[in-house]
C-alpha cells in the first residue's frame, strides 16, 4: 500500500472521482493509487452521498457524546453522594456502578472503558484501597501488638 500524507488524501479522492466519471472500475483506480479497493469504494460512495464535499479535507470526529458538559457536573454531583446513597453496599465506586447512576439518571450506557475515560474527564481518579481500616482504633492496635501478640507468638512456638 502507498505511503501518502493525509493532505494528499483530498486530491486523491477527486482524482478517483473523476476517473471513475471517465470510466475506471474501483478496481483499476485502487491500484493506480496504490490503495484498496475499498478505499476507492468508500470514497466514491461519499462522494454519491455527500456531493464535492465528501472529498474535501477536514477534521475527522468521532461519536457526538452522549452526555453533556450539564450531565456530567450532576454526574459528579450524584457521585460525591456516595455510592451507598444510591443503594450500593460499601462506600467503593466502580465502573459498572458508575454506569448503573448514568443509565438511570440519564438513560444511556458506556462500555467500562469509556466509564473510565469518562470519570477522568471531570478529574476523577481510581480509587485505591487504604491499607488500614478507617475505623481502625489505633490504641486498640497498640494494646494487641504490646499484649496479644506476644502471648500468641510463645504459644506457636
Amino acid at each position: 500500500m502507498a505511503n501518502y500524507k493525509q493532505s494528499d488524501y483530498e486530491a486523491l479522492r477527486r482524482r478517483c472521482v473523476e476517473l471513475r466519471q471517465a470510466g475506471w472500475k474501483q478496481n483499476a483506480i485502487a491500484q493506480a493509487f496504490g490503495l484498496t479497493q475499498g478505499w476507492a469504494s468508500w470514497t466514491l460512495t461519499k462522494y454519491s452521498l455527500q456531493g464535492a464535499t465528501a472529498l474535501q479535507e477536514g477534521k475527522r470526529i468521532g461519536a457526538p457524546a452522549r452526555l453533556s458538559n450539564e450531565q456530567l457536573v450532576e454526574l459528579v454531583d450524584q457521585l460525591n453522594h456516595g455510592p451507598e446513597h444510591h443503594g450500593f453496599q460499601g462506600a467503593i465506586w466502580t465502573r459498572p456502578r458508575v454506569n448503573e447512576v448514568i443509565k438511570t439518571r440519564f438513560g444511556v450506557s458506556y462500555d467500562p472503558s469509556q466509564v473510565g475515560r469518562l470519570l477522568k474527564k471531570v478529574g476523577w481518579s481510581r480509587q485505591k484501597p487504604q491499607k488500614r481500616a478507617r475505623q481502625q482504633d489505633a490504641q486498640a492496635v497498640a494494646h494487641w501488638r504490646q499484649e496479644r501478640l506476644p502471648e500468641l507468638k510463645k504459644s506457636a512456638g
